[in-house]
């Protein structure tokens, strides 16, 4: 991070302009003042604030700004003054983390999936830290080399987890049984769906253990939520909008259980970015809207499906025992097609894991092998 200029205020002292080697930086004052890297101000030990930022004034200004050795000197108008690392500084005025790999969609030509042995990631920080990259770059990771044992998934949950339980417990069965008091109980196929959107918060992962699978049919189908929202973006700008406007319910319900939960079946950041994918056509329960909103959201939905559901984004595998698939369930969308056991058995194991645990994880292990320590 190099200075290709000396900093410069403007704005009367309200604004700092970086000139640097990569870009230009323009960070107010009070940005800076109540970030101020001081032990009145930042606590040394944990790096949470001091000081109540609400009471800092709001015409507070820079009155000086040098810099030296990667590192820059800021005196403010109340009187404090302090040291900022000019890349500390840069990677705070980021919007992004240099720990998060960028994302890469993908469609039904993504070949080889990514995949990772599963004693090597039980045993090794490093091959961890590449499934929980990959996860993050694809939105699944490929997971091999399972022991044969209905549980076999806890120890490496326990690298990352906790396990979230749910309503259905921890690790629950998918397998085909009477009386199903869910559509993953049967052997009927699975249109593209996340999972339970009618829970605060959502499940983030996936984990879905193969344990058998002799059945004929029982394929996993995989779509890239992002990836379809992309092309819905470019082909059908209105219906794009019109899925991040609407947020129908999404409910379930049985003896003991009443859950509800809201969401678009897109939702964006405040940048515009999609972050988030819901589908589930066993739960939503869409509001009577006054006519035309509706008929709009109808249509923008099944625009939206015909996508998921198209032979270009579905991307097939069949899992075979040993074998797990981790999914970002904010992303990813999954099915599987229809299944007949004629004798034979499918048996999947699946649990799930939150998104902050797995997200600390990962930013953890790559500051720790990068030899960073805070």
């Amino acid at each position: 991070m190099i200075l290709q200029t000396p900093p410069a205020l403007a704005d009367n002292g309200r604004q700092l302009q970086l000139f640097l080697s990569n870009g230009q930086l323009h960070l107010d004052a009070l940005w800076l003042r109540e970030r101020l890297p001081q032990a009145d101000t930042l606590d040394p030990q944990t790096g949470q604030r001091l000081i109540e930022a609400a009471e800092l004034p709001l015409d507070l200004a820079l009155t000086a700004a040098s810099a030296e050795e990667g590192e820059l000197t800021l005196a403010f108008s109340d009187g404090q003054q302090g040291r900022f690392p000019l890349a500390e500084l840069a990677r705070s005025a980021s919007t992004g983390s240099a720990d998060t790999p960028p994302r890469e969609l993908w469609d039904a030509a993504l070949k080889v999936p990514a995949s990772v042995d599963f004693s090597e990631a039980l045993t090794s920080d490093a091959a961890l830290l590449s499934l929980l990259l990959k996860l993050e770059r694809f939105g699944f990771i490929h997971v091999s080399g399972l022991p044969d044992d209905s549980d076999a998934m806890q120890p490496l949950i326990d690298r990352i987890g906790p396990l979230r339980r749910t309503n259905w417990g921890g690790i629950a069965d998918v397998k085909s049984v009477a009386n199903a008091y869910d559509l993953t109980m049967t052997q009927r196929g699975l249109e593209p769906h996340t999972d339970n959107p009618y829970r605060d918060p959502i499940p983030g992962y996936i984990w879905l253990h193969c344990l058998t699978n002799a059945a004929e049919g029982g394929d996993s189908t995989l779509v890239d939520g992002f990836e379809a929202a992309r092309r819905l973006r470019q082909q059908d700008p209105e219906a794009f909008d019109c899925l991040t406007r609407v947020s129908p319910r999404f409910r379930y319900q049985d003896d003991a259980t009443h859950l509800e939960s809201r969401g678009p079946l897109i939702e964006c950041d405040p940048h515009g970015e999609v972050v988030r994918v819901r589908y589930s056509n066993r739960t939503e329960r869409v509001d009577a809207m006054e006519s035309q909103e509706l008929r709009r959201y109808y249509a923008a939905r099944k625009a939206f499906y015909d996508l998921i559901r198209s032979e270009a984004l579905t991307l097939r595998l069949k899992l075979s025992p040993g074998e797990m698939l981790i999914m970002d369930n904010y992303r990813l969308l999954h099915g599987r097609t229809s299944f007949t056991l004629d004798g034979g058995v499918r048996h999947l194991r699946q649990g799930y894991v939150d998104r902050d645990s797995t997200t600390s994880r990962r930013l953890v292990l790559s500051r720790h092998l990068a030899g960073v320590t805070s």
